[in-house]
């Protein structure tokens, strides 16, 4: 099960620190789950990631930050962005968790950034992570150097000391004074991890948040789509193949509509995928499309449709969810270029004829608004349900306009049709033979009923089960 993320208007717990402190370690324990990669190297984390918690009955959000090193980020124009990005979640954020490696003690950047933490006048907690034991806690002590009080021993990847922090951070979010307690005797007790339980969605009744992913190859636009359609630099944009890594995901709304955008790695074959990271990068943005309602997926309109464009719209439909074929950089191309590229999506994806096409530029902004009106009706269809009695008086026609081919020499009775779910919508044909259903025969039916149906960028399933006779009751003989 899936919860929708919190509303915007929940608190904000900013984690900041030097790379490789442990962040997203700690942003996965407090949101529990895995969704940000963690790797034992720096500069793994670049966007700000978003997610949601809660402990003792208090909602908060929780946002992911790239390392702040003001070094790298007056040589290196990435880590500028890196750095930016970070300072955004500061502003943004009502509490400040500032994260060392415990077992390295303080380092001069640790000092440089407390002292700028220090003049933003935010609720700031210092937290040593990476203290496995009552051995490394020593170490934890150098933190009062900075004079500030209390410090919270934690391990992030072992849940020691979560309680007093998650504590700490309840208080700091009702605006009360924080208190570090015990950390030894919450040892091998309740690690404070927020129930995962209460993570899950309870109701699917109601308003619901549309989550898109947007997948693609690298350098297609992903994220420069979505920060036309934050309205902000969400994202950090660069030339360089590779930039996002993390899954990010942006909470926005758009005519009273609330959509969750989920930015992706760009997949590329996996014969050049080399890199660790970049292996469980893809892996991640694979993953990504399952939690989603509606792929997009961003193709280059100047480069075209690539092989690799057809793999990535194959994992869409093996997912069973809602497609949109996003044409970008159109600003690129004109009306010729613009004509061949539907022509050769006709051809080269004619595997799902079914996927609603568009074009944009996230670069001039022409058509991006139209993205989210168009993943609003394909979540439509892809929730819709149709009357077991619309669906049989539908059949009704068709099966006699158009019957089944003889199966081995039989004739195949189509008795009856129920949709049996929705998303996506799958449809269960009653056939006394459902070994003879060619899949010829139930493309002709999924493409009958997305037309008389209106579905608009959705899969459709078909699936035939063999048809039970009704045994009666034996009469009895007559006396």
């Amino acid at each position: 099960m899936r919860r929708d993320p919190l509303p915007l208007s929940t608190p904000l717990v900013a984690i900041v620190g030097r790379p490789n402190v442990g962040k997203s370690t700690l942003f996965n324990r407090l949101c529990g789950g895995h969704d940000a990669i963690v790797e034992d190297q720096p500069g793994v984390t670049r966007d700000r990631r978003y997610g949601a918690s809660d402990f003792d009955g208090v909602d908060f959000r929780v946002v992911d930050t790239g390392g702040l090193d003001y070094q790298a980020a007056s040589a290196s124009t990435l880590a500028r962005d890196v750095l930016r990005q970070a300072m955004r979640a500061v502003e943004e954020a009502a509490v400040i968790l500032f994260v060392v490696d415990g077992r390295d003690g303080l380092m001069p950047q640790d000092r440089e950034v407390a002292e700028r933490l220090r003049k933003i006048g935010k609720p700031v907690l210092y937290v040593a992570n990476k203290i496995d034991g009552p051995r490394q806690e020593p170490a934890a002590a150098e933190l009062y150097e900075l004079g500030i009080d209390p410090v919270f021993a934690i391990s992030a990847a072992h849940g020691r000391g979560m309680a007093d922090l998650l504590d700490a951070v309840v208080a700091a979010v009702r605006g009360e004074a924080p208190d570090a307690g015990d950390a030894e005797a919450e040892e091998g007790q309740n690690d404070g991890t927020p129930d995962s339980d209460d993570k899950e969605e309870k109701d699917d009744t109601g308003p619901r948040v549309i989550r898109i992913a947007l997948v693609g190859r690298p350098n297609a636009g992903k994220s420069s789509l979505i920060n036309r359609l934050v309205g902000e630099e969400r994202m950090i944009v660069d030339s360089v193949p590779g930039t996002t890594r993390d899954p990010v995901d942006t909470l926005i709304e758009h005519r009273g509509q609330q959509y969750l955008l989920i930015d992706t790695a760009g997949i590329r074959r996996r014969a050049k995928v080399h890199e660790p990271m970049e292996k469980i990068a893809v892996a991640m943005a694979e993953k990504a499309v399952n939690r989603a309602d509606v792929a997009i997926l961003v193709i280059d309109a100047a480069e075209g449709i690539g092989e690799q464009d057809a793999r990535i719209a194959g994992l869409v439909q093996e997912s069973g969810r809602a497609l949109i074929i996003a044409f970008n950089k159109r600003d690129l191309i004109d009306a010729d270029v613009e004509r061949k590229l539907r022509e050769d999506k006709e051809r080269q994806l004619q595997f799902v004829p079914w996927a609603l096409l568009t074009t944009c530029s996230a670069q001039t902004g022409r058509g991006v608004a139209k993205l989210l009106e168009d993943a609003q009706r394909c979540y439509a269809s892809y929730n819709r349900r149709v009357s077991t009695g619309e669906l049989n008086r539908f059949f009704d026609g068709i099966v006699e306009r158009h019957p089944p081919p003889l199966f081995h020499g039989h004739p195949i009775r189509l008795y009856y049709i129920t949709q049996a779910q929705v998303r996506p919508p799958s449809f269960m044909i009653s056939v006394n033979y459902p070994q003879g259903m060619h899949f010829s025969y139930e493309r002709y039916l999924q493409n009958q009923i997305r037309e008389t149906f209106a579905f608009v960028g959705t899969p459709i399933r078909i699936m035939a089960r063999e048809h039970k006779k009704r045994i009666g009751p034996k009469r009895r003989p007559e006396t």
